[in-house]
């Protein structure tokens, strides 16, 4: 299967990067390779919001200083300055293609308070919002006939012939047959890999296979020591509790019924009109704070372990209703309480990976005619922390820049050679039947490695991180490959065989875990989500810069890129 563009993820970042690349030319033959459909993509599961300067107490200078100061000055400032001026245009384009933004009384855009954000500058669709935007998405991009999906298939590899990328080996899951689905360039757009800890906001289908497969084929992954904590997540499942409760007004109290941020620096309670520090400020500090109380004995206890309150009782009934319904959907579902008259009990969870492929602001890799866009991309525009609600809007602004950037690409290139594509396919095929499809024989269980490198990263690349822990964590990764090889596969089907997949999805956690266990391990300072008990302060000096890793034989190698400043220095982040 032959076309110009192969685009990998049907999600928000790879409709947007499918359209940008049909309305460049009609001429263009686009794929989009994706592991469920699209409406399936965990960009459905986005709940509060997307930020954008389309209000008039707000600029594009606000927009960038904040975005800088919570990624805690490791974010390029080039790609800040980028991505807040072609945000509102973006924003816009999509409520004409169907988008149902909310709006005020007067018919202007609503904008509520995120966490870090300085002014109101959250647009939203009530609290489904990632549901609406991927709605709008997808069936914008049916109009295109040069679009063409693949749905339900697992992209295995990447097929790099002479340095260049020609297209990817893909596991069709109906079939059980691998194909080749080839192109003159590559579009990574598979979303993040949180799947590697236990406790997570991410879909079982985050697993990092795109990360995965542009690491093992020689790209860069950047700054994947950053690993984002939202401090509201349900007990048990992980669901998360969107920073939109907060930014209505909901507040966060411990066992004693004490608001106890502005214990730590965040400023005192105040109502009228949001209090846009405490509850809302930035989600490392956040997730930070409550481990301190439950250091402190704070925290209530239950059957999940800690946790506080997020109480929404005094926002109101209308409030709820209407501007967080599914809140209240998912509490009475999965808690059995309902957040109008009970406290929701919350805990950090496991969120958001700010590193991923390394890009440039193009959404160009190093490898050539690979892109990446959205969480499975780092451009860097999120740094060490990313701000809740910039990321809808990234994927909008990055996904289009890349779709825009391949298609002027391929004007130029020449199709891929028959004879390597083969030759490249061939190779995967008799990787894939060897390790996973025609496998026998085997004692190691998979759900037993996975359960042990989620524990694991756990216990050394949590909140938390000093080096004796994280040397533990590497080592007990390193171990894991080892065993991953003697894996068990006992289900020798072809039609949606689920052991294959796991498989295949725990070879694409376990890079991911390596990489951000080394990238944390090799960065002596605290920055962001990155927080090191035993080098606690940050150390612009030697590590305002960007984390390399590559693969090699011996585990990931780490090397280092510095940040791109232009209007901000660096200075103390206090809120």
């Amino acid at each position: 299967m032959t076309h110009d563009i192969v685009i990998v993820g049907g999600g928000g970042a790879g409709l947007r990067a499918a359209i940008a690349a049909a309305e460049e030319s009609s001429n263009l033959s686009i794929a989009i390779v994706s592991k469920v459909y699209p409406m399936r993509s965990h960009t459905v599961s986005a709940e509060g919001g997307a930020a954008g300067v389309l209000r008039e107490d707000d600029t594009l200078e606000f927009h960038a200083k904040d975005t800088i100061f919570g990624a805690d000055f490791l974010a390029d400032q080039d790609v800040v300055e980028t991505f807040v001026k072609e945000a509102p245009g973006e924003l816009v384009q999509l409520e004409h293609w169907g988008c149902p933004w909310s709006r005020d009384p007067d018919g202007k855009l609503s904008a509520r308070p995120f966490g870090g954000m300085s002014v109101n500058r959250t647009l939203y669709a009530a609290d489904k919002t990632g549901f609406h935007m991927l709605h709008a998405l997808f069936q914008t991009s049916l109009k295109y006939e040069n679009i063409v999906r693949y749905d339900e298939c697992f992209v295995t590899s990447l097929l790099v012939d002479d340095g260049r990328v020609i297209g990817v080996t893909s596991l069709n899951l109906y079939t059980g047959k691998v194909e080749v689905v080839a192109g003159k360039a590559v579009i990574m757009c598979t979303g993040g890999g949180g799947r590697v800890f236990p406790f997570t906001t991410n879909a079982s289908i985050k697993t990092g296979d795109g990360m995965a497969a542009a690491y093992r084929a020689g790209a860069a992954l950047k700054d994947m020591e950053f690993v984002q904590y939202h401090p509201t997540g349900l007990p048990g499942t992980g669901i998360l509790i969107t920073e939109a409760s907060r930014g209505e007004g909901g507040w966060l109290v411990n066992k004693h019924g004490h608001r106890y941020l502005e214990d730590y620096g965040l400023g005192p309670p105040s109502d009228t009109p949001v209090n846009r520090k405490m509850e809302l400020g930035p989600r490392d500090i956040l997730s930070r704070c409550h481990m301190q109380e439950h250091m402190k004995g704070n925290t209530f206890e239950g059957e999940y372990g800690h946790y506080v309150h997020l109480d929404l009782r005094h926002v109101g009934r209308e409030v709820i209703d209407g501007k967080l319904p599914f809140v209240r959907e998912l509490v009475r579902n999965y808690v059995g309480i309902d957040p109008v008259y009970e406290p929701i009990p919350v805990r950090p969870v496991v969120h958001y990976m700010m590193g991923g492929i390394h890009t440039d602001i193009t959404g160009k890799t190093t490898l050539n005619g690979l892109y990446a866009a959205g969480e499975t991309a780092c451009v860097s525009m999120n740094g060490a922390n990313r701000l809740g609600s910039n990321s809808l809007t990234e994927l909008l602004v990055f996904g289009a820049r890349s779709g825009r950037a391949a298609a002027q690409f391929v004007a130029g290139q020449q199709a891929p050679s028959a004879s390597a594509l083969e030759a490249l396919a061939k190779d995967e095929q008799r990787r894939l039947d060897s390790n996973f499809m025609k496998k026998e024989g085997g004692t190691e269980e998979i759900a037993q490695i996975r359960e042990e490198m989620q524990a694991a990263m756990e216990e050394g690349a949590g909140i938390y991180r000093d080096e004796t822990r994280m040397k533990a964590t590497c080592d007990k990764l390193s171990e894991l490959r080892g065993r991953f090889a003697n894996i068990k596969i006992v289900d020798k089907s072809e039609v949606f065989n689920t052991g294959i997949t796991s498989a295949l999805e725990l070879d694409s956690l376990l890079h991911v875990a390596e990489t951000v266990a080394h990238g944390a391990l090799s960065r002596k300072e605290s920055r962001g989500s990155h927080t090191r008990t035993d080098f606690p302060d940050r150390d612009d000096v030697n590590y305002l810069q960007h984390s390399m890793c590559y693969q090699t034989p011996d585990g990931p190698r780490v090397e280092y890129l510095p940040v791109t400043i232009t209007r901000w220095q660096p200075e103390e982040r206090k809120y």
